[in-house]
């Protein structure tokens, strides 16, 4: 099973050894991966009401794990060609590199719970999974509509 968590880009034994201490190997206790997070205080804070938003800052949980998943987070972060390096950088644009660390964290406890729910290594995505993730046909449809939102009328043929 150790071996399985190892599969995990940026986890390393040490840091299995420290997630497996803090959380188990047992995840009957864990509906789904969304409440391992929330219990470990890993999930996004989300908190808007009205149209304002207030502080979304995530709920304290084992310092001994959001350490452990921190330092896997750097580590899969620096990983080339890996899902959690692209998405990490995705959201590194964006939001910063704190934020991007903590959804790092996320997808990593999230992995962690699969991996030991269902028995299963680590199914990598792919650096490029994101320019996968929707199909050419529905690639094609948006960006001909946002072309004729900007005043463009747009015919489209199949290459040859």
């Amino acid at each position: 099973m150790l071996d399985l968590l190892c599969t995990i880009p940026g986890v390393g034994p040490k840091t299995v050894q420290a997630l497996v201490a803090e959380i188990g190997l047992g995840m009957s206790v864990f509906p789904s991966s969304g409440h391992l997070a929330s219990w470990a205080g890993i999930c996004p804070g989300n908190n808007a009401s009205g149209g304002k938003r207030r502080s979304g800052r995530t709920r304290p949980g084992s310092r001994w794990l959001k350490q452990a998943l921190t330092e896997a987070a750097w580590g899969a972060a620096r990983a080339k060609g890996t899902y959690l390096a692209a998405h990490h950088a995705q959201i590194r644009g964006r939001a910063g590199r704190y934020k991007a660390i903590g959804a790092t964290r996320h997808d990593i406890i999230v992995a962690y719970w699969h991996i030991a729910h269902d028995r299963v290594p680590f199914r990598e995505l792919g650096a490029d999974w994101v320019s996968r993730r929707y199909s050419p046909e529905h690639r094609a449809r948006r960006l001909i509509a946002q072309l004729e939102e900007l005043g463009l009328s747009v015919t489209t043929k199949p290459a040859e």
